[in-house]
């Protein structure tokens, strides 16, 4: 199964925060848009990064309006819809504008999870990623997040 996808800043940070961004391996299709890596620029971009084959592209933003989504997310939801791939975000409003507008969606924890499901990692190291995303990372995850994302292990 070939995958593509475009990530905002969101996944990229938490998941270097566990040390996991080679899950973005997943997918055979990496784009970064050019604000998004920017934002990561500001902070830190994670040394991991390099390592990874991504796309760095520029963003269309014309008719991707939210005054709930920050440029990257904007730029990242715009590459999205025009190339249809999936949006990779850890941001509740840039997954509901994605979902409202028929873009499949994916965060870190469902990144975990598809990283188990091609193989990537094993079911233990999978469970203890999502954990660690809680408990390590800047990211805000519920428990009941966590324990849906191993539902979705088990479901595999």
């Amino acid at each position: 199964m070939t995958l593509a996808a475009v990530s905002d800043a969101g996944p990229l940070i938490h998941l270097a925060e566990i040390d996991s961004l080679e899950l973005l391996a997943t997918f055979n299709t990496l784009l970064v848009p050019e604000t998004v890596y920017e934002e990561l620029e500001a902070g830190d971009v994670p040394d991991e990064l390099s390592a990874l084959p991504f796309e760095l592209v520029k963003a269309d933003e014309n008719g991707v309006e939210s005054e709930e989504l920050d440029a990257g997310e904007r730029a990242a939801l715009a590459v999205a819809l025009r190339r249809e791939l999936v949006l990779l975000t850890d941001d509740l409003a840039a997954r509901k504008t994605a979902s409202d507008a028929g873009v499949e969606v994916h965060g870190s924890i469902g990144i975990i999870a598809l990283g188990y499901g091609r193989g990537l990692i094993d079911r233990g190291q999978a469970a203890s990623l999502m954990h660690a995303l809680q408990r390590e990372t800047s990211l805000f995850v519920t428990e009941a997040v966590v324990e849906r994302g191993i539902r979705m292990l088990d479901e595999q």
